[in-house]
């Protein structure tokens, strides 16, 4: 079972503009809404793969039932707190030029009997078989250690847990050994304390380093020049897909929604690099944060080539 964890959803609003033209008018081409946030588009992507996930975080306001009918729309189990207030809108602003401009809202506060209920929630589901995603940023109210305390709560239930997140949320995590983390490029060199542009074998050694702390997969994503996976003595590169990009949004979260599926499934190493190098690739060719259709993923896998390191 895979329970992803959304304390900050949003419905997403991507606009499609020629060239944002700073304090004037900016006339859109075309707008996308999406019910997003991390785990969100985790479980939407999951959902495309084939498989079953279980939504929970927070929601709050019309904009929280709107995601809430969104789960229902595409039959996504779920299993909201409802607290005061209004969950975000987040205005992704694309450029023709490729461009990509965000506006993101804070989203409502989050007081500590909400907390406390999400947190009973998630120990409920945690069992041997569960994996738990913990992605993206958290609202107001809630500490920056809250995902080092829901690893070590899930872990003494025997569950295992994937990590997406970054800055304090993802040093803090760290300190409780989740299972998975898949951190992209620049989220690495900010955790080491790098202040220029790594290469590919400082990424390398700075993911080692991370799989010797006990976590079983260590995923780095690099975006166009695509990804490093440890596991277990099975270390490779894989070069990114040459794809038509519509826009990066979502990439990074269909690479966990492919890390989740393959832990779910069984699949093996190298099954799992290649959905998870597949599924990034067709994020960007969709609107929005839409998931690639499962079609496109299989069209896609076929070209996945790895490379031992």
């Amino acid at each position: 079972m895979i329970v992803t964890v959304t304390m900050n959803p949003a419905i997403d609003k991507t606009v499609d503009i020629e060239r944002l033209e700073y304090g004037g008018l900016n006339r859109i081409s075309h707008v996308e809404m999406d019910a997003g946030g991390k785990g969100i588009n985790v479980s939407k992507t999951i959902s495309e793969l084939g498989g079953e996930s279980i939504v929970t975080g927070f929601i709050a306001g019309n904009t929280g039932k709107i995601i809430q009918n969104v789960m229902n729309e595409w039959q996504i189990k779920s299993d909201f707190v409802e607290v005061e207030g209004e969950t975000r809108t987040n205005t992704k602003v694309y450029e023709s030029t490729g461009s990509l401009t965000e506006l993101n809202e804070p989203g409502p506060e989050i007081k500590e009997e909400d907390l406390h209920r999400l947190l009973k929630k998630l120990e409920g589901y945690a069992k041997e078989d569960t994996l738990f995603v913990l992605a993206g940023s958290v609202p107001k109210g809630v500490e920056k250690g809250i995902y080092r305390q829901i690893i070590e709560m899930v872990h003494a239930k025997g569950a295992k847990v994937l990590l997406d997140a970054d800055g304090e949320l993802f040093t803090k995590a760290l300190e409780a050994v989740p299972d998975i983390i898949k951190p992209n490029r620049v989220e690495l060199e900010q955790y080491a304390g790098l202040d220029y542009v790594a290469s590919e074998q400082e990424i390398l050694q700075i993911a080692e380093k991370l799989a010797e702390k006990g976590m079983e997969k260590v995923v780095v994503s690099m975006g166009k020049s695509g990804a490093i996976f440890l596991e277990n003595g099975f270390k490779v590169k894989c070069q990114g897909l040459n794809v038509k990009a519509h826009s990066t949004v979502g990439a990074g979260d269909a690479m966990v929604a492919g890390l989740s599926y393959a832990w779910d499934k069984g699949l093996s190493a190298e099954e799992t690099v290649k959905l998870c190098m597949a599924v990034s690739a067709g994020a960007v060719t969709t609107i929005g944060t839409k998931p690639p259709s499962r079609e496109l993923v299989d069209t896609l896998m076929k070209q996945v080539t790895v490379e031992e390191i």
